[in-house]
């Protein structure tokens, strides 16, 4: 009788182990999947983030885009409007989602680019053109810097102040020149394609 007890109590622990190795197999497996379920979310918070930034700059770059065909109709008085829709959508970005870094460098940006929209609303065309030029650069800046939900080329025009050439943000592949208007209409190339 005695031989058969430690029998029993061996074959007790046998399945107590088996049933808790199982176990630890169980926790780990779900800490895996756990882990993964994480991963995931954390790479489609990235993707969210990433989209958000991208679409953050729409609306800027649609005044933008209003503008520069403005000026390629030659038409001063819906240049200082489009110029009137740009401000508000500056004054409407919302920085909160800027890191520290991009919202130093976007506060640089948006002072220059506010200074030469506000010179465009109060400008005759030839100098609403000079300043267009430089609001350009800033476009491009800001493009670089947060992106664009948009595809957009990047122009050149050779020939804009005396041969020192122009460049400027579109949103089709046609040149159509801002800073001639009518009179060169397309005089121009693209420099590359954006997004």
């Amino acid at each position: 009788m005695m031989i058969k007890k430690p029998m029993y109590f061996v074959a007790i622990l046998a399945v107590l182990f088996s049933a808790c190795k199982n176990d630890v197999k169980k926790e780990e497996a779900n800490e895996a999947i756990v882990t993964e379920m994480n991963d995931k979310t954390e790479e489609t918070s990235n993707d969210t983030s990433d989209a958000q930034d991208n679409s953050a700059t729409s609306e800027i770059i649609d005044g933008y885009l209003a503008l520069k065909n403005a000026l390629v109709d030659t038409d001063s008085k819906k240049a200082a409007d489009a110029g009137t829709t740009l401000l508000a959508a500056f004054s409407s970005f919302d920085m909160a989602s800027l890191s520290t870094a991009d919202h130093k460098e976007y506060m640089e940006i948006a002072e220059n680019a506010i200074e030469q929209t506000e010179h465009i609303v109060e400008s005759p065309m030839d100098h609403q053109r000079e300043h267009f030029e430089i609001l350009s650069n800033d476009i491009s800046d800001l493009i670089a810097l947060l992106g664009t939900d948009k595809t957009l080329y990047q122009d050149f025009c050779p020939m804009y102040n005396k041969n020192k050439g122009g460049m400027w943000i579109s949103e089709t592949k046609n040149i159509r020149n801002p800073y001639f208007g009518d009179k060169m209409m397309t005089c121009g190339k693209m420099q590359k394609q954006i997004n």
